[in-house]
């Protein structure tokens, strides 16, 4: 007697999804081997979107590569340049002045809001919900405005410089950002309320690609994703720079609220609870920046000491490092990039497998990549 599995032969079946797909956030292309709806494996190919930033860096001088920093992760371009001037500065010690390091972290926790409001968006846009997107581009647009005074841009900003920034704050600004905080921070329960507890939202999410804390750590998880997964660590607070000592603020975490700790829900949870968190530290900032001069005195021609540096800062999808060698001359002798999303695609195939074809869309936007970082 035949078993229905056996009158039921079932075949496997290549799937290609991407690179040109929505909701895989950028020129992703997500191999998929299916049995029927069920996922046997995804493996992620990535390079499509490869510009060869790394050489690119040691091809031109230290200041040069300030505007390529930008185009690492587009979503969050004030951290990486403030990232690579950090970089650099520890290299070549440069002290840079104390208002000049608020800014900085002003403008960079103005951005970690706004990548936020990003990946809070288009998560819920790809699970089905398409208004929520229309809230968080309307308050990131608020944001933008405030970019575009301070620097003129509203995407790539080149605004920070190696021994400060490019340009004090204009008038005004303070208190236009004040504004923007008493506005925007009230906005954040009503996103819960939209959608967060959403009894369908929360289906798609809740319980689905769990990475525990071992496995986020085994993997180099880092950011969002890796606090999601429970493990209390962030670079602000933990390996502190720039001013960052002096101001107070919790490090969000998974706490397995609606499912298990390192679901989809737990990565989507943190980074809500994050855009508070940098509303905190923009308004301690805000009080404590003092007066003074914004940009350090650096040589027009600026050749660091020969020596070699890793710089590491906490960008809104983890981790963003530059792994930096002099060799005493006008460019780097080597430059390498650690980000975030790149490191994050090595734990997807194996936390996709055994869910839904329509589960991977899920997993791809709890881990809010962006493929500029993934392939540089």
């Amino acid at each position: 007697m035949t078993t229905p599995a056996e009158a039921l032969p079932t075949q496997e079946m290549l799937i290609n999804m991407g690179p040109q797909h929505p909701s895989t956030h950028g020129v992703l292309r997500v191999l998929l081997r299916t049995d029927g709806e069920v996922v046997v494996n995804a493996k992620p190919d990535v390079g499509y979107l490869h510009r060869a930033l790394e050489k690119i860096g040691e091809r031109v001088t230290y200041a040069q590569f300030m505007p390529f920093t930008d185009r690492l992760d587009y979503l969050a371009s004030m951290n990486c340049n403030c990232a690579w001037a950090w970089a650099v500065e520890k290299l070549a010690g440069i002290e840079v002045p104390e208002r000049a390091e608020y800014i900085r972290v002003i403008v960079a926790e103005l951005n970690r809001i706004s990548s936020h409001l990003i990946a809070f968006g288009s998560f819920t846009a790809d699970m089905g919900a398409f208004t929520p997107f229309l809230y968080s581009i309307r308050e990131r647009e608020r944001v933008n405005d405030l970019f575009e005074e301070i620097c003129g841009n509203r995407l790539t900003y080149n605004f920070a410089r190696i021994g400060g920034v490019s340009a004090d704050l204009p008038q005004g600004f303070l208190e236009k950002t004040k504004e923007f905080l008493d506005y925007f921070e009230p906005k954040i329960p009503e996103y819960n309320n939209l959608i967060s507890y959403n009894k369908i939202f929360l289906h798609r999410l809740a319980n689905v690609a769990v990475v525990t804390a071992e496995e986020a750590v085994a993997y180099g998880l880092t950011g969002p994703n890796l606090r999601g997964s429970g493990v209390a660590f962030d670079l602000r607070r933990d390996e502190p720079y720039s001013v960052y000592p002096k101001l107070e603020f919790n490090v969000c975490v998974g706490t397995g609220e609606r499912g298990q700790v390192g679901d989809c829900f737990d990565r989507y949870m943190v980074r809500i609870n994050e855009m508070r968190e940098s509303v905190k530290i923009l308004r301690q900032a805000i009080a404590q920046i003092p007066e003074g001069p914004v940009l350090a005195k650096v040589p027009r021609l600026f050749k660091p000491p020969a020596g070699e540096v890793y710089f590491r800062s906490e960008c809104p999808r983890g981790e963003t490092g530059f792994y930096v060698i002099s060799d005493g001359t006008v460019n780097p002798y080597r430059l390498k990039i650690r980000t975030g999303s790149f490191v994050t695609m090595n734990v997807f195939e194996k936390v996709t497998k055994g869910l839904m074809i329509a589960d991977i869309v899920a997993v791809i936007g709890s881990f809010d990549i962006i493929l500029p970082e993934i392939d540089r």
